[in-house]
């Protein structure tokens, strides 16, 4: 079992950044592959961006792709979301979440363990 904690949310001005950090617990972090998702009111949980155990492939919405960076660190137990150039429509509570298989999926039933998410607000 993984436990994961994000932290780095808030609110910030449209064309700004933030990074969000996602911690995790336990021994084998490097063996799970990692992903990003986010959810807005009113909405479903949408796939954001995935990044495989090494950290060698990334994948990305349409929605991000070119304005949000995914990366892990695993000596350290966390993967990151860089995010660039935030739009309104960016705002969501965006969680983290594990799959131990190592499989880099787009759906959230892809993944077994989540984070309890962060509030991104970002305004006009």
């Amino acid at each position: 079992q993984v436990q994961l904690v994000e932290s780095g949310g808030g609110l910030v001005q449209a064309g700004g950044s933030l990074r969000l950090s996602c911690a995790a617990s336990g021994r084998a972090f490097s063996n799970y592959a990692m992903g990003w998702f986010r959810q807005a009111p009113g909405k479903e949980r949408e796939f954001v961006a995935r990044i495989t155990r090494s950290g060698s492939i990334t994948g990305y919405a349409d929605s991000v792709k070119g304005r949000f960076i995914i990366s892990r660190d695993n000596a350290k137990n966390t993967v990151y979301l860089q995010m660039n150039s935030l739009k309104p429509e960016d705002t969501a509570v965006y969680y983290c979440a594990a799959n131990p298989s190592g499989y880099t999926g787009t759906y959230f039933q892809d993944y077994d363990y989540w984070g309890q998410g962060i509030q991104v607000t970002v305004s006009s």
